[in-house]
């Protein structure tokens, strides 16, 4: 199962360096026995998304450690990934960029040809926004749509394609982590796996590891 991160500290922006190298259980050691890819998800001052993505694992990749120390943001989402759907390459390595929004998703979603005819009902369609050939891609494109139709509000955008999703295909885990510049959004559904979240208050000391 793959395995995901996300951390705001939003206006602030700072490292991640603990969570995704340092710590006994960080993304890197994780990647161990989810070694199908690696990714972290960050924005530039300008605001600009940045992902940095290899179909390999973390813990094999130099450049992942190097940048994964330097790394500094105000919102972070990484991934390493255990390949359900789709093939090992970057285009189906997580998190993905649409609309200036990075996501990155763990669980499986069945029926990807009704999935697919969804995104083509309007026009073209979404289906051309999707790049790579995984189930995750496909969901964070129906979950872009329904932020546009919805004037740019995310988690209302994120409970209409999680709903529809619910409705329409058999599934197994939509878990996930969408970040703006300034803002994260994580569902789990179903609940049936614990959620850690750690929510830390301002101030004390600052680690530079």
């Amino acid at each position: 199962m793959c395995r995901l991160f996300g951390m705001s500290s939003a206006p602030a922006r700072v490292r991640a360096t603990f969570w995704l190298v340092a710590a006994p259980d960080s993304l890197e050691q994780q990647s161990r026995t989810n070694p199908d890819g690696t990714g972290i998800g960050v924005f530039a001052p300008d605001g600009k998304p940045v992902t940095l993505r290899q179909p390999v694992a973390a813990w094999q990749d130099r450049e992942f450690a190097l940048e994964a120390r330097d790394l500094e943001s105000a919102t972070f989402v990484a991934h390493v990934r255990y390949a359900s759907t789709g093939g090992l390459s970057i285009a189906n390595t997580h998190p993905f960029e649409l609309d200036g929004r990075l996501f990155a998703h763990n669980g499986v979603i069945q029926g990807m040809d009704a999935l697919d005819a969804e995104l083509a009902t309007e026009g073209l369609g979404w289906r051309p926004a999707v790049s790579g050939s995984t189930d995750s891609e496909r969901f964070f494109a129906l979950i872009t749509r329904e932020i546009r139709r919805r004037d740019g509000d995310v988690g209302a955008g994120i409970v209409a394609a999680a709903r529809w999703v619910a409705a329409h295909l058999s599934l197994y885990g939509l878990n996930l982590v969408l970040t703006t510049p300034d803002g994260l959004w994580a569902l789990r559904y179903p609940d049936t796996h614990e959620l850690y979240v750690l929510d830390r208050s301002g101030g004390g000391h600052h680690l530079d590891m």
